[in-house]
């Protein structure tokens, strides 16, 4: 049951995670974005928040709040300044990811816990975990879905990729690995087949 089902899903930037873990919510599992919970944490409002301005400086605040794109422009540039934002929001993100976790313990309305936690194994976080799920799309294919998603260039998604590990490293270490190169209804049947393993 849920207890025992606490799986992590990971891969490279724009390999499709967000896509699978929709797949899994519609069949049932509780399903929680590490992306996602980054974006609520950098506000102006928050501890980490408010750590992150010390760090980088007001010029990252447009209209009183945290400009993501500005942040990223600052630290993809300078890794020491990457780590000192690592260090503040990766605790901060694993500890909501864990009270997540906990609620969904306790109401036991789902069969599967799921974080989706693209720097699983960068950050050591996959201890946390029963098993990891990684998310594997051709490199080209993520190229384009990143430049179309963002309106950035290839060197950019570069930068980006060049941070975390290769999406076969990723593939290697985890447990089960998706294959999502665009084929939406390929994917759904995989993710079924998966689901069902797993609540067995």
């Amino acid at each position: 049951m849920l207890g025992y089902r606490k799986i992590a899903v990971t891969g490279g930037l724009s390999s499709g995670k967000s896509s699978v873990c929709r797949f899994f919510k519609d069949l049932g599992a509780y399903v929680v974005s590490a992306d996602l919970i980054v974006h609520q944490l950098l506000s102006p409002e928050t501890a980490p928040g408010q750590k992150v301005i010390r760090l980088l400086g007001e010029e990252i605040l447009v209209d009183r709040q945290i400009d993501r794109l500005k942040v990223a422009q600052k630290v993809f540039n300078n890794p020491e300044l990457l780590k000192s934002l690592e260090k503040i929001l990766h605790p901060a993100v694993l500890d909501e990811i864990e009270r997540n976790y906990q609620t969904a313990y306790r109401e036991q309305k789902t069969s599967l816990f799921m974080a989706e936690v693209p720097l699983l194994f960068e950050i050591g976080a996959e201890k946390r975990y029963d098993c990891a799920i990684a998310i594997l799309a051709d490199p080209k294919v993520s190229q384009q879905r990143f430049m179309d998603a963002t309106g950035l260039d290839a060197i950019a998604y570069d930068k980006r990729m060049a941070q975390q590990l290769s999406p076969y490293e990723k593939a290697y270490k985890a447990d089960y690995v998706i294959i999502n190169n665009g084929n939406l209804a390929d994917v759904q049947e995989m993710v079924k087949i998966l689901f069902d393993q797993l609540t067995q």
